[in-house]
């Protein structure tokens, strides 16, 4: 691997109640790379990023993320090292403002001295209507977000992981539930900030996974059975055979 590997999996496994999840698998990630994991259902997908953020604890194998060893550590200390988890369904304040999300997510903010001496500072808010513009909520950060739209919680929790300035961040179906729309612009989201870090999204959405992916990463049973660029993972027989072909 060359000196531009942030992220390392190697030889990952995990069982439950004698069924392997994930078997024997290595993964690695770029800086700056945008890396997309498809597959059928049960192939492994989210126990990957369950490992990865702590959630789930491998059986064997070694999660190293810019030299420091994941599988050791708790998963707040794994959101505190950069590495950062959008789980499948939207996970917001729904009785609190948009901005209120927003900042409640600040890193500063999310301990005991930070909340007993917290004082909103100008750079904060100036970082929130940052964030907020990005992710296509400018102009709804009055607004409570359980009366956002799916798509629009979708990337206030986006913009609430941004929020924390992770430099690996993990998507479980970004754009499940979206409109058209809202997909091509979650695409045009995830394009930009990727720029200056690290990503790996789960994805079913084939055309969206062709306008994001800088590579493709193909599980099935647990293993990889693919990798590479989209065009040679649509032309890969196994994966026509296994997945794409359904």
């Amino acid at each position: 691997m060359t000196e531009n590997v942030i992220f390392a999996a190697k030889g990952l496994t995990v069982s439950f109640d004698g069924f392997k999840a994930v078997d024997d698998l290595s993964l690695f990630v770029q800086e700056n790379e945008l890396r997309v994991v498809i597959g059928p259902n049960g192939a492994g997908k989210t126990t990957l990023l369950d490992m990865i953020c702590g959630k789930t604890k491998p059986n064997k194998g070694t999660i190293q993320f810019q030299g420091l060893e994941l599988t050791r550590m708790e998963d707040y200390q794994i959101t505190r090292v950069g590495v950062g988890r959008k789980f499948q369904t939207p996970s917001t304040y729904e009785d609190l403002k948009v901005f209120q999300n927003l900042e409640i997510s600040d890193p500063n903010i999310r301990t005991v001295a930070g909340c007993i001496l917290f004082k909103r500072s100008d750079q904060l808010v100036e970082r929130i209507h940052e964030i907020a513009e990005m992710v296509y909520l400018e102009d709804a950060l009055d607004k409570k977000a359980g009366t956002l739209s799916h798509g629009q919680k979708q990337w206030l929790e986006i913009g609430m992981l941004l929020m924390q300035d992770p430099k690996l961040l993990l998507l479980d179906e970004p754009v499940a539930g979206m409109s058209l729309r809202e997909r091509e612009l979650t695409a045009e989201l995830l394009k930009k900030i990727s720029k200056g870090r690290s990503m790996i999204v789960i994805e079913h959405d084939m055309d969206f996974v062709k306008s994001i992916a800088h590579n493709v990463t193909v599980l099935h049973q647990g293993k990889i059975l693919a990798e590479g660029t989209m065009e040679e993972i649509q032309s890969n027989e196994k994966v026509i055979n296994v997945y794409l072909g359904h």
